[in-house]
């Protein structure tokens, strides 16, 4: 059976690793290549990294940043977010070591560009992310102008059309402290069959292992907690205590073992 995931996040604002909070407050906490190679060593079964200044004002991707990950020759796969508007964002960004890219503001605003990022690099190289609230019906916030918008059609299109590969659904309003979402609000999402990742808020071990349970949960993404301690990636693991997920394990400089 294919084992789900637990995606270590890395936020970046300015250049620099951030906690974040609810979507509005950033503590700077170091470099964020630091962290990656923690999270690498750590045995991380995937690394996100993303850039969330980039789409305002148009910047494009951080590929300084990326660069100085890329050159760390990680183990763990490796997913880029922020900025990326075009296709040549997208190929650049696979180039400088990402192994799939995540797109969020595109989706609306460049959505021709992300159906060429994906004839050019495939769909399992695209995962499209967007942040939800279902206090007033399900509604999407437009992170630019952080205004929120009904869901739309644009998304499941992409999906129908086998654009993307994955969804993050972002519970944004949640960041940095604890989702309200439950795993039956999922079942009703107007989106065609797609492996679903998870982020925002997934702060308690328990809460994450009822989502694993759901069907169309692929990945849970956690951020903040991961930077308080070391190897607080394998005790998160271990608190899960979920046969659907690869053992907590510590990966050295050549070997790697259970922890």
């Amino acid at each position: 059976m294919l084992k789900k995931r637990l995606v270590g996040v890395v936020t970046v604002r300015h250049g620099w690793a951030v906690q974040s909070f609810g979507y509005n407050r950033h503590l700077p906490i170091g470099r964020p290549e630091c962290l990656v190679e923690n999270l690498d060593r750590w045995g991380a079964d995937e690394i996100l990294v993303q850039a969330i200044d980039r789409s305002k004002g148009e910047m494009g991707p951080d590929f300084d940043m990326l660069a100085r990950v890329g050159k760390l020759g990680l183990e763990t796969p490796l997913i880029y977010a922020g900025g990326i508007a075009t296709e040549e964002h997208a190929t650049r960004a696979i180039q400088l070591g990402a192994d799939r890219i995540c797109v969020d503001y595109a989706l609306h605003h460049a959505t021709d560009e992300v159906r060429k990022m994906s004839a050019r690099l495939g769909a399992q190289a695209i995962i499209g992310a967007v942040p939800i609230n279902f206090s007033q019906g399900l509604r999407r916030l437009d992170y630019v102008t952080q205004q929120e918008r009904p869901f739309g059609d644009v998304i499941p299109g992409l999906i129908s059309q086998r654009v993307i590969s994955e969804l993050v659904l972002i519970d944004w309003k949640h960041d940095g402290g604890e989702t309200h979402l439950t795993p039956e609000q999922l079942d009703p999402l107007p989106i065609p069959q797609v492996p679903l990742i998870l982020f925002g808020g997934f702060s308690d071990p328990t809460t994450t292992r009822r989502f694993y349970q759901h069907p169309a949960v692929a990945a849970v993404a956690v951020g903040n907690l991961f930077t308080y301690r070391e190897h607080a990636y394998q005790m998160y693991k271990r608190e899960v205590e979920s046969d659907l997920i690869r053992p907590a394990a510590y990966v050295g400089a050549s070997t790697s073992k259970e922890f």
